[in-house]
């Protein structure tokens, strides 16, 4: 069992059960620090290979999940993952996708899905959840 992130790594998002996900840029370097057990990747391609264990979704940018099935069941492994591991959950530019995702790991972790875009908001980025259609995709998560 790999320990999760400590509560002031940055870009790290608290949920309220206490759980901690890594939410980053793929653009940006990697941070400091240590590295996640578990990454989740939102991307239109496959991503650049790294030495974790990671699953990858196709999620073209500024757009929704191509498989939503695929994308809930991932998110779904995240958040039970993120209960004892370090996750990461990682966009290009760490914002819409990636603040759409953890919105979505908000309501399985008990944020009603009308609130989770402004949790992920408040406690992770305020430009998290860019797109109208990102919204109404939580609104409607799981």
């Amino acid at each position: 069992m790999t320990a999760t992130w400590e509560p002031t790594t940055p870009g790290v998002l608290r949920l309220p059960s206490g759980r901690l996900i890594r939410g980053r840029g793929l653009r940006h370097p990697l941070p400091q620090g240590p590295q996640p057990a578990f990454a989740l990747y939102l991307l239109g391609r496959r991503p650049p290979p790294v030495t974790w264990e990671n699953r990858w979704l196709r999620w073209p940018d500024f757009w929704l999940p191509s498989d939503r099935p695929a994308a809930a069941d991932a998110l779904r492994e995240a958040w039970v993952r993120a209960g004892a591991e370090r996750v990461e959950v990682a966009c290009s530019g760490g914002h819409g996708r990636t603040g759409t995702a953890l919105a979505c790991l908000a309501v399985l972790d008990g944020v009603p899905s009308h609130q989770a875009v402004a949790y992920v908001r408040e406690h992770y980025a305020p430009r998290a959840v860019e797109t109208p259609w990102q919204r109404r995709f939580v609104s409607r998560f799981p």
